[in-house]
């Protein structure tokens, strides 16, 4: 069994999401083998996120710029702000290569049984984002299609109704309780372009 400083680092991977202690026990023993070329630029790379990574004061995405490089990128779609709970979220649809508007990151969903409120969210931030910029017609909710995901939709709903831009949510292809981090692609593609009026 590791011992000291490696037990350390095998007790900080297995925190990850997903990441039991068996496989943190094996990356630690990769790093641990390939200490001369992998495990540096592992450290150079780590440093450089932790010294240089910022989050955007617009849309709240992370990045190495504020502005991030989506909300400051000119041929994206100023008109269109998808709104979704968490990064990994912005990321999976950034990762479908097929949204060109832009983003608006709540930091959670709402929850009665965790406690998450309207305070505990980025939805006031929304409405005066939208009440400033004259320019954003449409407004897609991208959150799961859980129950705190829908709460969430049907909250946002009524915060900004009155501010004359169309508000949509994701339609088919979305699973009753799943998250949009799991799911592909094509799902996610077909969830946009068949997305509904709130």
């Amino acid at each position: 069994m590791p011992t000291g400083n490696i037990e350390k680092l095998v007790s900080c991977f297995s925190r990850f999401p997903g990441m039991g202690n068996r496989a943190a026990l094996r990356i630690v023993l990769h790093l641990l083998k390939k200490k001369q070329t992998v495990m540096g630029s592992f450290m150079k790379v780590l440093q450089d996120v932790y010294d240089n990574s910022k989050i955007c004061e617009i849309c709240g995405n992370f990045d190495f710029k504020t502005p991030c490089s989506i909300c400051s990128d000119n041929k994206r779609e100023d008109s269109v702000i998808c709104v979704v709970a968490d990064i990994s979220d912005l990321w999976s649809i950034e990762q479908a290569d097929f949204f060109r508007g832009k983003y608006h990151l709540l930091g959670n969903k709402l929850s009665a049984i965790n406690g998450i409120t309207p305070d505990d969210l980025n939805i006031e931030g929304l409405y005066n984002r939208i009440k400033s910029l004259n320019k954003i017609e449409e407004i897609i909710i991208a959150t799961s299609a859980d129950l705190d995901g829908q709460t969430t939709v049907f909250f946002i709903n009524d915060k900004i109704k009155d501010l004359g831009v169309k508000i949509t949510t994701l339609s088919h292809g979305v699973p009753i309780g799943s998250e949009l981090e799991y799911l592909d692609n094509g799902t996610i593609i077909a969830a946009f372009s068949q997305r509904r009026n709130v």
